[in-house]
């Protein structure tokens, strides 16, 4: 009944070691990404275009403005601080910016055409955002969902406390158990 009523009582946060190897695919996700948007934002700044002009300046194939080239650079500051940290904190970073891009792109998608279109979005724009959102949300979901995790995995060992503990019994009753097989020296 408690499984029912509480099917997951870990918090995902709390479980990966800080030098696991899962921290080096959040790094590197944030770290390219954020590379990416500060690029971006760069590009459009040195452009000198106005901040909220929609006039359709590009850079690199993408429509931006002022506004949207300082958003990007900040967006892109906040990943590398994120890449900086590592570990839960870059994946968690990850998840949560990806769906704000996500989110981003269907607000924008929704503004392309009225006076509201403050950040001078495309549809170019707009699919960019959803690719970005979709990267950064696998690279911070990679190694901590799925439904085939490896039992050493530390997310599924935080899901399944219980069949984590029974495992590590039965490892050590193994070892416990099992002669020593003798090395070529000791023949």
């Amino acid at each position: 009944m408690r499984r029912l009523t509480h099917p997951v009582t870990a918090r995902l946060d709390e479980h990966l070691p800080a030098d696991h190897k899962l921290s080096k695919v959040y790094r590197v996700g944030a770290g390219l990404t954020g590379l990416l948007l500060i690029v971006f934002g760069v590009l459009g700044l040195t452009h000198r275009i106005g901040f909220f002009d929609i006039g359709g300046d590009q850079v690199l194939s993408l429509n931006t403005n002022g506004a949207l080239s300082v958003l990007s650079i900040c967006v892109g500051l906040l990943l590398f601080i994120g890449m900086v940290i590592g570990g839960n904190f870059a994946s968690t970073l990850n998840i949560v910016l990806g769906l704000a891009f996500i989110a981003s792109g269907f607000v924008n998608l929704a503004l392309l055409d009225t006076g509201l279109n403050f950040l001078a979005f495309e549809i170019q724009n707009v699919l960019f955002s959803f690719v970005v959102g979709v990267m950064l949300m696998w690279f911070g979901m990679y190694g901590r969902v799925g439904s085939a995790l490896p039992h050493d995995n530390p997310y599924w060992r935080a899901r399944h406390p219980e069949q984590a503990a029974r495992e590590d019994r039965a490892r050590a009753q193994g070892r416990a158990i099992r002669p020593a097989t003798p090395t070529a020296r000791q023949r």
